[in-house]
C-alpha cells in the first residue's frame, strides 16, 4: 500500500506463517487496531474471510479475539472469496471487511487485507491510523464492551446473487462447455455453484482443498491442467482463478492459454462497440505492447500505471475511466464492482462471447502479443521503489536496445516490489530479439552490480 508506511505493503500484510507480521499475537492486535480505528461506534461490525489455508483457522480466532476485545462485533464469513468480502462490507453496512489469505502464494504463506466501508482498499491516512495504533498497548478489557461474533449465513447467496445480477436478465450459459479451475481455493464452493445456476455444462477441478494444496499445480499459478481438461473434454474453454478469486486467466478450445491482457483488450473491444466504454483503458508497465497496439487500431485510449492492482485502481479514479487490469489477471470493471473480481470478470467475458456469437480464440485474435524476455537479477537487499544509479556502460546497454527496438518494442528495468530482485524486461516482434537484448543487458547490470555489491 502507502510507501511512507512501514507495515503496510502494496497488497495488505502478507508473510511466511510464523514470522513477523504473519504471528497470531501481531494478527491479534491487528484486530485489536482496526476496531479502534474503523470502529470506533460501540459494537460496530467487521467482517471476516479467509481462504482455505490451514494457518486460516489461526488467523481467524486471533482476529475475532481483537476485534471483540476493541468492542467490534464479528461477521464470520468462513471461505470466501476477496472481492466477495469486499462487495458484502459495504452491503452489510460493516465498518471493514477483513480477508486472510495470500492469494496466488504457497500454502505457507498467509496474509490480511483489509476494505473500506466503502468496499475500496483503506486511504493511506487509514492506514497511518491503524499503524499508529498498533503501536499503543492494549488497555485493560472492559468485559461489558466485548463485542460478539456471529455467523453470516446469507453470505453466499447475497454474493452469487450479486454476481449473476451482471449479466442481462434473460441471459445464461445453457450451451456452453466449461471447465473451472478454483485453484483449491476461496471459489471452490461458490463459483460452481453460479455457473450451475446459470445452465452451464460443467467440469469442475481445484475443488478439493485440503488447507495444504490451495494454489499447488493448479488455478492461475499452474494452468497446465486447466489446459489438458479442455482439450480432454472438448469444452468450449476453461476459466481458471487464483487462491482468493481476484485473478482471472481462459483457456480457449483448444487448450491455449488467454492471460489477463488479452481478457482486458476482448471487454474493452467489446464495450467500445457496445458504446458502453466510458474512457479508455488501464494497464500497467508490464502490460503488453501487442495491447496498446490492439486497442490503438480500436480508438481506445489506453495508460499505464505501476505494477499492482492498487495502482490500477488508483490511475482508473484519476481518469474517470472504468475499465483497467494486470497481465496476471487482475481485471477491474468499476462500472460493476469496486475491486478486482475475477467471477465478475468472467461472466462480463462470457456475456461478450454469447453477444457476438464467437469463441474465444477469435475474439481475441485481433490482438497480436508481443514476444516478452524476463530475466530476474538477484541482488542483495529490495530496493525502496527506486532503480539504481548504474554507471555509463550499463545505461548505454539499456539506451541502444530502445533505440533500436524504437515504437517496435520496449524495454523495462524496475525493482521488485516483494522480493530482492532487478526485472529486466524486454518486448518486440521478434522473440529472438528479445531475448538477446534481456541477455545482454542482464550480463552487463550483473557484472555492474557484482562490482559494487
Amino acid at each position: 500500500m502507502a510507501t511512507k508506511t512501514s507495515f503496510f505493503g502494496t497488497d495488505g500484510v502478507r508473510g511466511r506463517v510464523g514470522q513477523s507480521p504473519m504471528d497470531p499475537n501481531t494478527v491479534l492486535k491487528l484486530g485489536w487496531a482496526v476496531g479502534k480505528t474503523l470502529g470506533a461506534e460501540h459494537n460496530a461490525k467487521v467482517l471476516v474471510g479467509k481462504d482455505t489455508r490451514i494457518s486460516g483457522y489461526m488467523f481467524e480466532s486471533a482476529l475475532e479475539a481483537g476485534l471483540s476485545a476493541a468492542g467490534a462485533d464479528i461477521g464470520l464469513l468462513g471461505p470466501f472469496p476477496t472481492p466477495g468480502i469486499a462487495y458484502l462490507t459495504q452491503a452489510m453496512k460493516a465498518c471493514a471487511g477483513i480477508v486472510i489469505s495470500a492469494s496466488h502464494n504457497p500454502h505457507h504463506d498467509n496474509g490480511i487485507k483489509l476494505f473500506s466501508n466503502k468496499a475500496t482498499k483503506l486511504s493511506e491516512h487509514q492506514e497511518f491510523e491503524i499503524e499508529n495504533c498498533l503501536r499503543q498497548h492494549i488497555e485493560d478489557i472492559d468485559i461489558s464492551s466485548l463485542g460478539k461474533a456471529f455467523r453470516v449465513s446469507e453470505a453466499e447467496h447475497l454474493y452469487s446473487s450479486f454476481c449473476k445480477s451482471v449479466l442481462p436478465a434473460k441471459m445464461n450459459l445453457q450451451g456452453l462447455k466449461i471447465v473451472l479451475d478454483c485453484a483449491h481455493g476461496a471459489n471452490y464452493r461458490i463459483a460452481p455453484k453460479i455457473y450451475s445456476d446459470l445452465a452451464a455444462d460443467l467440469e469442475v477441478i481445484g475443488a478439493k482443498p485440503n488447507g495444504f494444496n490451495i494454489n499447488d499445480g493448479v488455478g492461475t499459478m499452474h494452468p497446465q491442467m486447466l489446459q489438458h481438461q479442455v482439450v480432454e473434454n472438448k469444452a468450449d474453454l476453461g476459466i481458471a482463478f487464483d487462491g482468493d478469486g481476484d485473478r482471472l486467466l481462459m483457456v480457449d478450445h483448444a487448450g491455449k492459454l488467454i492471460d489477463g491482457d488479452q481478457l482486458l483488450f476482448l471487454l474493452a473491444q467489446h464495450a467500445h462497440q457496445k458504446q458502453q466504454l466510458k474512457g479508455g483503458v488501464v494497464g500497467t508497465t508490464m502490460s503488453n505492447l501487442g495491447l496498446e497496439c490492439a486497442l490503438a487500431k480500436c480508438g481506445i485510449p489506453f495508460e499505464r500505471a505501476e505494477v499492482g492492482d492498487r495502482y490500477v485502481l488508483q490511475k482508473l479514479q484519476q481518469k474517470q475511466w472504468q475499465l483497467g487490469g494486470e497481465t496476471s489477471g487482475h481485471i477491474v470493471c468499476l462500472d460493476k464492482t469496486t475491486t478486482g473480481d475475477a467471477i465478475i470478470a468472467s461472466l462480463l467475458v462470457l456475456q461478450a462471447l454469447i453477444e457476438t456469437d464467437r469463441t474465444l480464440a477469435e475474439a481475441v485474435v485481433a490482438m497480436e502479443k508481443y514476444p516478452q524476455a524476463l530475466i530476474n537479477i538477484s541482488i542483495a537487499k529490495p530496493y525502496n521503489g527506486s532503480l539504481p544509479k548504474f554507471a555509463p556502460e550499463v545505461d548505454d546497454i539499456i539506451n541502444q536496445a530502445r533505440k533500436t527496438l524504437h515504437k517496435q518494442g520496449r524495454v523495462l528495468i524496475r525493482p521488485s516490489g516483494t522480493e530482492p530482485m532487478l526485472r529486466i524486461m524486454v518486448e518486440s516482434h521478434s522473440e529472438e530479439e528479445s531475448r538477446l537484448w534481456a541477455e545482454r543487458i542482464a550480463a552487463t547490470a550483473r557484472k555492474y552490480l557484482q562490482k559494487n555489491s
